[in-house]
């Protein structure tokens, strides 16, 4: 096995196709697949539309409710168990779809699959942390982003033509379990990625000499590296590092709120304007093009200039895109400032793109990251899941307006905790 080194970023890129990137595509595609389906089904089993949603929320509580326990489980056995077994979990809670008789089964099926799709995230999240070089870390992790928007953007066209073909949902479930079946096959049979690439290749240290296990996080900035003498407990972990999670980890969350209410937001103005499905789909559509095709420029600006350059700008946009557009909703021209600025909010979404994962893995412990990790993502998924309910509340609470306003204030606060706290906690690449 040839020596990993930070000049070789594509040698390691390729590398990694079957061990990460793969099964990320699969079960991307799998999940793009049946997530639309989910409030179909739940309606057919007697839920009306409110209780539909709620249903197909369960998804994403689910992988908020799992980060935790995945951190743990991959700090306890490792990437490649850990995806294994969450894969044959995913299968059982397909089954639990394909059989639910009850909307209680239906949505604890969910739940599960949501639950064991944090396993998936964290582990790859964890096996890049410890084994690419950070020089081109940002790359390798906006490549990650990348594939999974990718599955995510395809799937539901698979879907559309297997109900096309078949006329049953059962068919796109199908689908999900054959990519899972392979997604399994590849983590267990494949490469084993703990020893193609092993731990620390081509990583520099990054925080503070000596030994910091029972340290407290201070809030001051630090260099150098952690020695881990001792695995330490998620809990642990997480009070360790109370500090940069409560301050970046808090402009961490306020991305990802915007991030999950430009889906949101997008649909419903539109709605909200009188236009028909088909407008409505096409600008979505070219606005989420816009934002797949930027993917890995994010990397590039990181690796280049710093994980500021490419935060800052994204928020930026997306704040200005959101503010912007809370004021032409009476506008003569509104349709046309409604399509420019979803646009807008693309490209500031592209140009986020693998920040979450790279910022992630600038700040956790060198070795023995997973822990940490579950934490940093909880922080995140949980800014995801209260967006929309930030812009439901302010909706019919006042006016859409409001709502997409307030995304934009919480899009320039965010940015703010960028400029804050970025140069503090997150080291320099070159």
């Amino acid at each position: 096995m040839e020596t990993v080194t930070a000049d070789s970023p594509r040698n390691v890129l390729v590398r990694f196709a079957p061990m990460i990137y793969g099964p990320t595509l699969l079960f991307a595609l799998g999940e793009g697949a049946v997530i639309p389906l989910i409030p179909v089904i739940a309606n057919r089993l007697g839920a009306d539309v409110a209780l539909a949603a709620l249903v197909a929320a369960a998804l994403v509580v689910g992988q908020l409710c799992g980060n935790i326990p995945a951190g743990w489980a991959v700090a306890r056995f490792g990437e490649r168990i850990t995806m294994g077994v969450a894969g044959i979990v995913v299968l059982a809670g397909l089954t639990g779809i394909v059989f639910a008789q009850s909307l209680a089964f239906f949505t604890a099926a969910v739940f599960l699959i949501g639950f064991c799709a944090a396993s998936f995230a964290l582990a790859r999240h964890s096996f890049m942390t410890t084994r690419v070089p950070l020089t081109f870390r940002a790359r390798a992790l906006s490549l990650l982003g990348g594939t999974f928007r990718l599955g995510m953007f395809v799937g539901p066209f698979i879907s559309a033509g297997l109900l096309a073909i078949f006329g049953d949902e059962t068919a796109s479930i199908v689908f999900f379990d054959v990519c899972q079946v392979a997604t399994i096959l590849l983590v267990f049979f494949g490469p084993d990625p703990e020893k193609a690439v092993p731990v620390g290749a081509g990583s520099p240290t990054r925080r503070g000499a000596g030994d910091s296990r029972d340290a407290e996080d201070t809030g001051e900035p630090v260099t150098g590296a952690i020695p881990t003498v001792e695995r330490e407990g998620v809990f642990r972990t997480m009070w360790r590092f109370r500090g940069v999670l409560a301050r970046l980890g808090l402009a961490a969350a306020s991305l990802s709120a915007v991030r999950s209410a430009r889906q949101v937001v997008l649909p419903l103005w539109g709605v909200s304007l009188g236009l028909d499905a088909g407008t409505i789909a096409v600008v979505v559509g070219v606005s989420g093009a816009i934002d797949f095709a930027l993917f890995y420029a994010s990397g590039q600006v990181m690796d280049r200039f710093g994980r500021l350059w490419a935060a800052l700008p994204a928020m930026v946009l997306m704040g200005a895109g959101f503010l912007a557009l809370s004021f032409t909703h009476e506008l003569g021209s509104a349709a046309m400032w409604y399509a420019m600025f979803a646009a807008v909010l693309g490209v500031g979404n592209g140009l986020s793109s693998g920040i979450l994962l790279t910022l992630g893995a600038d700040i956790a412990p060198p070795t023995e990251p997973a822990a940490f990790l579950g934490s940093w993502r909880t922080l995140t998924d949980a800014g995801g899941a209260i967006a929309p309910l930030i812009v439901s509340a302010l909706t019919a609470a006042v006016s859409l307006s409001v709502g997409v306003g307030a995304m934009g204030v919480i899009a320039v606060l965010g940015a703010a905790g960028f400029i804050r706290w970025v140069p503090r906690y997150v080291p320099r690449t070159r």
